[in-house]
């Protein structure tokens, strides 16, 4: 081999060694670069995802089913535990001057006057299972029970009427006191009782039915 064939040769093979040498290190460097910031990146998000996940867990749990279902309990007992002590609400006693009274001439049974009686505007009140009290004249004759049971309770508010019927006069035989008005309270104790007008009547043992919230119960016979 000439001297300059020789020589060019190992130009040759010093250039193709380079060359390799370089690609090499490239590719040794990209694999380091390209696995290495994959690695760190997914890991890093992949942590800090899962703690706050945890953590929001956690606290719904506490609130959702520990604080948060107490106070439902807590308001149900103390609403259960108002009223009479049965579970059932107090209400007020109506009085007559809670009343809005008006009165009819009925034909049946022999004549008799149908009560009734409304709340007034804006009030609710409870006609209690007892007879009322229904009186005649300046000296008081009071009705006596036209019915040998007690009544119910009735609710009165809005439109909700009650009934009770009064017959004046329950004798056969002539006589007795003419007036026109009957004095109507609820109950002895009443402290407002009113005068409600009839129109002239003649008043001799007179009874008075319970309270009944159609006027077809409200027929007093005795």
């Amino acid at each position: 081999m000439s001297g300059n064939r020789r020589k060019a040769f190992l130009v040759s093979a010093a250039l193709i060694g380079g060359a390799m040498l370089m690609t090499a290190c490239q590719n040794s460097d990209g694999a380091t670069d390209t696995g290495a910031a994959p690695g760190s990146s997914s890991a890093a998000p992949a942590g800090k995802t899962g703690s706050p996940a945890g953590s929001s867990t956690a606290d719904a749990g506490q609130g959702g089913n520990g604080k948060g279902s107490a106070a439902p309990g807590k308001g149900t007992a103390e609403g259960a535990g108002s009223g009479n002590g049965n579970g059932k609400a107090v209400g007020q006693t109506c009085g007559a001057n809670d009343i809005a009274w008006s009165t009819k001439s009925e034909s049946q049974a022999g004549g008799y006057i149908l009560i009734t009686a409304k709340a007034k505007p804006g009030i609710t009140c409870y006609l209690p299972a007892a007879l009322p009290t229904v009186a005649f004249g300046s000296d008081g004759t009071a009705a006596g029970p036209a019915e040998q049971s007690a009544g119910q309770q009735i609710k009165l508010s809005g439109s909700t009427a009650a009934y009770a019927g009064v017959n004046p006069k329950t004798t056969k035989e002539n006589g007795g006191k003419e007036l026109d008005s009957i004095i109507v309270a609820i109950g002895n104790n009443d402290p407002n009782p009113v005068s409600l007008p009839v129109g002239t009547i003649t008043v001799d043992r007179p009874i008075v039915t319970n309270w009944h919230t159609s006027p077809k119960d409200a027929v007093p016979v005795k």
